[in-house]
């Protein structure tokens, strides 16, 4: 692994460097942006760029990221991004229940500490995991990205008061480019969240 382990040496960080796919990836990538935001923005895992480079959302979906955001207003200045898990699973399978498990305690750590008024979850797996108040059993027993994109909920997350608004993934948006109108219409929403703040 790339990375200087020793800035990582806190319980969170370490049951993440104890899973298969950390001591198969070249960086632990931790996030971007604005820690001091009061938008996070939430993603599944890093992919082959991310890994490369240490950052969150910088390969095609990234770029479609900083895209879509550029054209409601909004950048590295005014929000933070991050991901569930912070290593990346091989050839960007899907993360495994016990990947999950061991890497969102971190991602909880980020959240108590940068204390957010709005989480947009990007695609199924954020979303399920914010659903399901960050227990990995309970991902699997909420609804879909598709009939949850753009709704806004107030929620108490792991003890914190958080709207979560669920957004679909920079990278379906490329696969997909009917989701784009979906995509503007939810992130008008977010942004009169975030006027609100």
């Amino acid at each position: 692994m790339a990375i200087n382990e020793s800035q990582f040496n806190f319980p969170e960080a370490e049951l993440v460097k104890q899973t298969e796919i950390c001591k198969n990836c070249k960086n632990i990538v931790v996030g971007k942006g604005n820690a001091n935001a009061k938008i996070l923005f939430v993603g599944e895992a890093p992919g082959k760029n991310e890994d490369e480079q240490g950052f969150p959302f910088v390969g095609a979906a990234g770029k479609n990221l900083d895209k879509l955001l550029q054209n409601v207003g909004l950048s590295l200045d005014n929000i933070y991004v991050a991901n569930i898990l912070k290593c990346r699973p091989t050839e960007n399978r899907n993360p495994l229940p016990d990947e999950i498990r061991a890497h969102t305690p971190w991602l909880v750590k980020q959240i108590n500490e940068m204390k957010p008024l709005v989480v947009c979850s990007l695609g199924n797996y954020a979303t399920k995991f914010f659903l399901a108040n960050g227990i990995v059993e309970k991902m699997d027993e909420q609804p879909g990205i598709t009939s949850l994109h753009g709704k806004v909920r107030e929620m108490d997350f792991v003890g914190l008061k958080i709207k979560l608004i669920p957004l679909f993934h920079p990278a379906a948006i490329i696969y997909n480019q009917r989701l784009l109108s979906s995509w503007n219409a939810d992130m008008e929403i977010v942004k009169k969240e975030i006027s609100a703040l």
